[in-house]
């Protein structure tokens, strides 16, 4: 229902009561400032009782506001510009402490995340990567972080990893020339969507190789591709993408993949530990 959420309010247009026609209208209209307003600030512009814009939620097939709210919120992430984006924030932001409307909103991803979450989907996630070959990691954009962050600890983890990354047309097919069927590819994505991500998940997939996908929502593009996938939200703040969820959702990977190796991990670590000593990488609060 995301993808057609505004030509479903089209479509049943005739049969709406004014007070929702109204709704509808502003909607239509102002979907991306509509997708982060309250029921009550909605309905105060178009001059009905927030009953009735939850009414009008239920109407079009939604358990509730929320809902409706971010099926819009979903649509538009892929839609808006950066432009777009920054205009949305001074009308969100309009009048507010941002330091704490950006928290509450990372922690309301986070309580989202954790409510939704698919513990047998994980589980499975967990045992393609700890069976595969070879891994590789792919993220394109503010999602190349997120993808650097996961490849760090991952090299602790495994010895078969690489990171894809490019630089110059053609070098990702380069760097992922050998991959094929018992590889595992791990790609983050989240909107607006990387052509290029699509592109190497495309190949990889073609290629034999399952596919992780790292992203937002069942309607992601790497979700189609994709064997198994984890699913966090990925808020819109201004020209911002907040990555709090999908860094959450990386860290609860992370340390199930190190329960599932064993002890081979705490080998690796003290091992580590020996060489850091060694050659002095850390800085002691007693060292002068």
């Amino acid at each position: 229902m995301a993808k057609s959420i505004l030509y479903t309010i089209e479509s049943n247009m005739s049969g709406f009561s004014k007070g929702q026609k109204r709704i509808a209208a502003y909607i239509l209209e102002n979907y991306d400032k509509a997708a982060f307003m309250t029921a009550s600030k909605l309905g105060k512009l178009v001059d009905v009782s927030e009953s009735t814009v939850v009414r009008f939620a239920s109407e079009l097939g939604y358990d509730g506001y929320p809902g409706m709210q971010r099926a819009l919120q979903d649509m538009i992430r892929s839609r808006l510009t950066s432009t777009q984006r920054i205009r949305v924030a001074d009308d969100r932001f309009s009048g507010q402490d941002v330091l704490s409307t950006v928290l509450h909103s990372d922690i309301e991803n986070l309580r989202e995340m954790a409510s939704h979450a698919d513990g047998d989907e994980f589980e499975s996630v967990v045992g393609e990567i700890l069976k595969a070959k070879r891994i590789y990691i792919v993220g394109a954009r503010s999602s190349s972080f997120v993808a650097g962050y996961l490849n760090f600890y991952m090299h602790l983890l495994f010895e078969n990893v690489t990171l894809v990354q490019a630089v110059a047309p053609g070098e990702v097919f380069e760097q992922m020339f050998r991959i094929g069927p018992g590889d595992v590819m791990i790609a983050i994505s989240f909107p607006r969507y990387s052509k290029t991500t699509l592109s190497t998940v495309k190949f990889a997939k073609d290629r034999g190789a399952t596919i992780i996908a790292v992203t937002d929502s069942e309607t992601s593009p790497i979700y189609q591709m994709s064997k198994g996938a984890l699913l966090a939200p990925c808020e819109m703040i201004s020209f911002v993408d907040s990555m709090v969820a999908p860094l959450s959702l990386l860290n609860a990977l992370l340390v199930a993949l190190a329960k599932g190796i064993g002890m081979d991990v705490s080998l690796t670590f003290a091992e580590l530990e020996d060489i850091w000593n060694e050659y002095g990488v850390f800085g002691r609060v007693d060292d002068e």
